[in-house]
């Protein structure tokens, strides 16, 4: 019964964003960039923060924030200074897809020139979701396993649900796309970065890095240098992150995403003047090695607390057996209708 009242309002939501959308195509098209499409943008742009507060779900509200609150709003505030990704000429169902989906359109001419990103043969969208139904489980045992285990659990999870959740919107934004278009990758296999650069800037959620480059980084290189705007960058990722928090945990933001982040970007900073001065030049596989283990380090130390604190990982395991019940019952009700 919940999980029809979640995807009753999820009908709902889908269609105030589509009429949202109609209407910020159509400001767009008729308002100049500046103060005045911005004004004329105004009403969504206060809007989309509010919807996903509509669901009671964890998943959902967590996802529907990252799309709507963070990456639509981004995009949004982009367009009303004409900087893209948005394109108002667009069709309204590519206009659609682009704003309210995590991704980005590419001109088909530079897509055939683009290298394509590394696709691990051995980890396509099926196997991760069987490698995230066996990695669920472990949180059964968290109270007798050991606490960094665990953690590594968290790393896993989050990584196969950001991957399957980007690639289920990729795949539903491609029905929604006239042949021709065709879409960024998301992800290419973070799991081989060779630096901390490597890692946020090529490799680990690239649409947030497309949203975050044109809105702050380069802005703030532009006036004050490469190092300001790393840094400003990674405030607001880790400002943003608080954010997401708050919708996941409904709890108080702690500060602590944001220092993770604003850590990050200090050490990226130092990482590239070392490389510059000759001194950061270990082989490729202990670069790798090191990167990843700064990562999985620091987050056990500044990223996941918030989330453990506020008991968010129970309940998103009982939402995961909730949504396993749900599908083996619609599997078996499809099988019986089959026969």
């Amino acid at each position: 019964m919940e999980q029809h009242s979640e995807l009753v309002v999820l009908a709902k939501l889908t269609l105030w964003v589509a009429m949202s959308m109609a209407y910020v195509r159509f400001a767009a098209c008729r308002v100049k960039p500046g103060v005045p499409r911005l004004l004329s943008l105004l009403p969504v742009v206060c809007l989309l923060p509010f919807l996903p507060f509509h669901f009671s779900s964890l998943h959902l509200r967590g996802i529907s924030a990252f799309f709507l609150a963070w990456l639509a709003l981004f995009k949004l505030l982009l367009l009303s200074v004409d900087a893209g990704p948005l394109s108002a000429p667009l069709p309204f169902l590519p206009f659609l897809a682009s704003a309210a989906l995590p991704i980005k359109l590419i001109d088909p001419l530079h897509h055939h020139k683009r290298k394509s990103p590394s696709i691990s043969p051995l980890l396509p969208a099926a196997a991760k979701a069987a490698l995230l139904s066996a990695v669920i489980p472990f949180y059964r045992l968290k109270d007798v396993i050991h606490p960094y285990l665990l953690l590594s659990v968290y790393c896993i999870h989050m990584y196969l649900a950001l991957e399957l959740v980007l690639a289920g919107a990729a795949g539903a934004a491609a029905l929604l796309l006239p042949r021709g278009l065709a879409i960024e990758p998301q992800f290419d296999a973070p799991y081989r970065a060779a630096s901390l650069q490597d890692f946020w800037g090529r490799r680990w959620n690239l649409m947030v890095s497309a949203i975050l480059r044109p809105s702050i980084y380069l802005p703030v290189r532009a006036r004050f240098g490469r190092a300001a705007g790393i840094l400003a960058t990674f405030l607001v990722s880790g400002l943003m992150h608080e954010v997401m928090f708050w919708y996941i945990t409904l709890a108080p933001p702690t500060g602590e995403a944001t220092a993770f982040f604003v850590l990050h970007g200090a050490c990226l900073v130092a990482e590239g003047a070392a490389r510059q001065a000759g001194w950061w030049r270990p082989p490729a596989a202990m670069a790798t090695l090191l990167t990843l283990g700064f990562v999985a380090a620091t987050g056990f130390w500044l990223f996941y607390p918030p989330i453990l604190r506020s008991r968010a990982d129970e309940v998103v395991l009982a939402e995961c057996a909730a949504a396993m019940g749900f599908l083996e019952d619609a599997g078996r009700a499809v099988i019986a209708w089959v026969r």
